[in-house]
């Protein structure tokens, strides 16, 4: 399958548009994010990376001819789980927090919490295609990303925000001028995630406090989650309120059995897909 088949993509405002992997049928399917700005172009997020994404951007002429984008197309990861960056290795300039370079660049597919099934992708990406063949390839990052940078694109930037929880390198992308938040799995209109490897209901806590404190400053506007459909400032202050709201003692007792039978069934998987 040809990666202008694996991808669709809608053009939203201001230079923003939204890629989804068209036959990965998965509540893990994330949002892959493109934002182009005067001097360089920013893909939050890539997906399985079953297919070229920086194929399927230049077939589908998303950037442009404009000779003032110099850099090459910087691909950032909102955190390492594979669902994010199984792609992350198709571009020359990659960006993680530094929390989680190292398992990024050791593809430890553990931490990268790799959990496919066939049933997940209803049309092969290539013949013979397995499943339980898949893994994150290792990248080593250009960017080590920390709380506070800035990436600009000349007509835009974008602020690292550490916002651990979901993953100890979780952040989100502020951009400040036009209040879009580009959360990854910090926050998305779903059940939010407190169970895996490198899950911390504590940090998460501390995340979610932080995001009502951008709402009542009135910092966001709009919501670019890692999953689902974007929304607003409302929603964002309700499911980070019910989200704290819900870390108690039950919830914490709760959640230490999941994440060590999570953990154990991803050890074992992919111990058997190392073999």
């Amino acid at each position: 399958m040809s990666a202008t088949d694996w991808y669709a993509h809608k053009s939203l405002e201001n230079g923003v548009f939204w890629i989804q992997e068209r036959f990965y049928e998965s509540g893990n399917r994330a949002n892959i994010w493109l934002i182009r700005g005067s001097h360089q172009d920013v893909v939050i997020d890539t997906g399985l990376g079953l297919r070229s994404l920086p194929e399927y951007i230049n077939s589908k002429g998303l950037l442009g001819d404009d000779s003032k984008r110099k850099n090459p197309l910087l691909a950032i990861g909102t955190h390492v789980h594979f669902d994010h960056s199984g792609g992350l290795h198709q571009f020359q300039q990659v960006g993680v927090h530094k929390a989680e370079v190292d398992a990024l660049a050791n593809g430890d597919n553990f931490e990268t919490v790799t959990w496919l099934s066939d049933r997940e992708i209803v049309e092969d990406p290539a013949p013979g295609w397995r499943a339980r063949q898949y893994r994150v390839k290792a990248v080593t990052p250009t960017h080590i990303l920390q709380e506070g940078d800035v990436i600009n694109l000349g007509d835009r930037q974008l602020t690292v925000l550490h916002m651990p929880g979901h993953s100890r390198g979780s952040i989100c992308l502020h951009d400040k001028e036009n209040k879009m938040l580009f959360s990854g799995d910090v926050v998305y209109d779903g059940s939010m995630i407190d169970w895996l490897p490198y899950s911390r209901i504590s940090d998460y806590t501390r995340s979610c406090e932080r995001l009502l404190e951008m709402v009542d400053k009135e910092e966001i506007d709009q919501v670019m989650p890692g999953h689902y459909n974007t929304f607003g400032s409302k929603r964002l202050h309700r499911l980070a309120s019910n989200y704290i709201a819900s870390a108690g003692a039950c919830h914490r007792a709760s959640t230490c059995v999941v994440k060590s039978i999570a953990s154990l069934a991803l050890r074992a998987s992919n111990s058997r897909s190392a073999c």
